[in-house]
């Protein structure tokens, strides 16, 4: 238990006004949310309470979890354990490079972490038996490389049918300090919070086959404070203090608290870091996290907060605040907010724990946002629901004018390169046309480097655009290169979800510096990730048409005279083609080795040609067949 914890004025807990019957049509127009649980479940004479703040996404799962207890619903007996749940992963919007669930409904990543035998790690908050959010529990996947996953049995179940268990993190605890491991050096320790409707309490899990399953703790909770809104602890091994610290937010306080304990069993108060940046509503999912100075050779801290409701755009977002932390209290370096992603679906992502200090931190966020998640096409149509972004390089540097800046950019997509699709060195003001429509993954990666851009009187823009040679349905972006300098995304014109919080486009603005820009980007069946300048801004665009999007033009115009582009396009390759994970066989879309491939070869493949047009690039394609399909969704 915790020792003299800080206790904010405490959010008072779920208010009942009211507790009656309600028809099922008047529980759609009050709970828009929960429209897909009570459209399969109608049958159900459902008992709802009515609580205050319904529209967060705690309290929507914290209502799912009383109507669960109230019905026969969800029958925990028919989730599998000890055994991988099955998935089909050759869905037309199922993404090929980003990891998604099997089945069901996955949201926050959880407890990531590099085990001592070089795999990583990835857990999840996993309803397995709908494609709704409720029901928690820690799904669980692990990798080599961070594309290719394997499913695994679920990690940590509710034990009771009002419990759920809710995001936190994992440590290796390699000293024993817990006692939970005394003949070994890579005993695992899962922290998480459990909800249920009366309180969000901080409980332990132990594992000592590196993190595949998990006993809970017979003292727990180890942390409690009397709040349902008391949630998400993220656990660090601070070296200079010798010991453990968690942060975690009192959500509807705005207060992120801080913790140290030197046995991951007993906590105590340390500090609260509050009111910063954007509020929303309410605080979830901090992180706090070391990280490297671009040139020097001090160490930063970041903590990183979500907001969920209440972003710019709409819905949830994440926010961070570079500065220092000394063991009990994170000083932000000035009041600014910052936001990570300048789309709209990235929330409530962590770094993976026990990356080795000499490598930069690796990070991970869901891909998806609370205003839509659940109604999204992929569920109804394919099962699924929700996928994460690809994994990111992060560091910290300083950006002239703007100042801080945490960059993030692909972890290494060299392993799921499969062939250059266009090369061009010299497009000037000019254009590059493929159609990838054989590629059986249907991602690209792409990137566009312009070179010798003048400091005044610019002018002139860079796009792309991935359309249907079936719909004419298109996703698209673009940069301009003159006045304030805007970048922007345009999702619009796909037409396969139509919902009035899924905001068509975003735009930021990009400063040129020392005459360059470089835009690269990851394309997969239903989910865009956009990286201007090496990734000190990045954009996360989910999208869902009903044809697939299988050519890509990118173009110049205008541009100063001397400007200099270059283009590149790759195919990637399908992870899940041949993984035991995906229960129906695919072809394997590599045809040649991905070596000697990478953003700065030169290479080019010879195949077949679909089409290409540029004034001096050459195109290859796998040969394996790409399906048709067809399909409409309206919300």
């Amino acid at each position: 238990m915790s020792k003299g914890e800080y206790k904010p004025p405490l959010y008072p807990g779920p208010k009942r006004i009211c507790e009656r019957e309600i028809p099922n049509e008047q529980k759609r127009q009050s709970f828009p949310h929960l429209q897909s649980f009570l459209a399969e479940y109608s049958h159900h004479p459902l008992r709802l309470t009515l609580i205050m703040l319904f529209s967060s996404a705690a309290a929507l799962l914290g209502a799912v979890a009383v109507a669960m207890a109230q019905t026969d619903f969800p029958n925990e007996a028919a989730v599998p354990r000890g055994q991988p749940i099955p998935g089909n992963y050759t869905g037309a919007l199922r993404p090929q490079i980003h990891y998604s669930p099997p089945q069901g409904f996955m949201n926050d990543p959880n407890g990531m972490f590099l085990d001592p035998t070089g795999v990583w790690h990835l857990y999840y908050q996993y309803n397995p038996t709908d494609i709704v959010a409720g029901n928690q529990h820690w799904g669980h996947a692990t990798s080599r490389d961070l594309y290719r996953w394997t499913n695994q049995p679920i990690a940590v179940f509710p034990e009771t049918a009002t419990e759920n268990i809710f995001s936190g993190s994992i440590v290796i605890d390699s000293n024993n300090t817990s006692g939970f491991f005394p003949n070994q050096t890579d005993g695992v320790v899962a922290i998480f919070t459990v909800n249920t409707p009366d309180e969000q309490t901080q409980d332990i899990a132990y594992s000592t086959d590196l993190g595949y399953s998990f006993t809970r703790y017979q003292a727990n909770p180890v942390l409690r404070v009397n709040s349902t809104q008391f949630r998400d602890p993220k656990v660090i091994w601070h070296a200079p203090t010798q010991k453990w610290v968690m942060v975690l937010a009192f959500a509807q306080e705005f207060v992120i608290g801080v913790y140290t304990s030197p046995n991951l069993k007993e906590w105590s108060f340390a500090s609260n870091f509050s009111h910063h940046g954007l509020l929303g509503l309410q605080y979830e999912v901090p992180i706090l996290q070391q990280i490297r100075m671009e040139g020097s050779d001090e160490e930063m801290w970041v903590m990183l907060i979500s907001i969920n409701p209440g972003a710019p755009l709409g819905g949830s977002t994440i926010q961070y605040f570079p500065g220092q932390f000394n063991g009990t209290h994170f000083e932000a370096v000035d009041a600014a907010a910052r936001l990570l992603d300048f789309g709209k679906d990235n929330y409530a992502g962590g770094f993976f724990y026990g990356t080795p200090a000499d490598q930069d931190p690796v990070f991970i966020s869901w891909a998806s946002n609370w205003q839509y998640s659940q109604v999204v096409p992929t569920g109804e149509l394919e099962g699924w629901r929700s996928a994460m972004t690809i994994p990111r390089t992060s560091y910290m540097t300083n950006i002239t004018r703007l100042g801080y800046d945490l960059v993030q950019k692909p972890y290494n997509l060299e392993t799921v390169y499969d062939a250059p699709l266009a090369t061009n060195s010299s497009v000037g003001n000019g254009s590059v046309f493929v159609d990838f429509s054989t590629l059986y993954s249907n991602a690209i990666y792409f990137q566009v480097n312009v070179t010798n851009i003048p400091t005044t009187k610019n002018t002139g823009t860079a796009n792309f655009t991935f359309a249907s040679s079936v719909s004419g349905e298109r996703v698209r972006g673009g940069f301009y290169f003159g006045g304030d300098v805007p970048f922007f995304i345009d999702r619009g014109d796909s037409r396969g979800f139509d919902n009035p919080f899924f905001t068509d486009k975003v735009s930021i603005n990009n400063l040129i510096e020392n005459g360059t820009w470089r835009m690269e980007g990851v394309f997969d069946r239903s989910i865009l990730e956009v990286f201007l300048d090496g990734g000190k801004r990045s954009a996360t665009t989910t999208f869902f048409p009903t044809q697939s999007l299988n050519t890509l033009l990118i173009s110049t115009g205008e541009l100063n005279e001397g400007v200099e582009v270059s283009v590149a396009i790759w195919g990637l390759q399908s992870t899940w083609a041949n993984s035991p994970s995906n229960t129906t066989t695919s072809p394997s879309s590599s045809t040649s080795s991905a070596s000697n491939l990478g953003p700065s070869s030169d290479n080019t493949n010879s195949g077949s040609v679909n089409s290409v047009s540029s004034s001096s690039s050459t195109m290859s394609t796998s040969t394996s067949s790409r399906y048709s399909y067809s399909y409409h969704y309206a919300y």
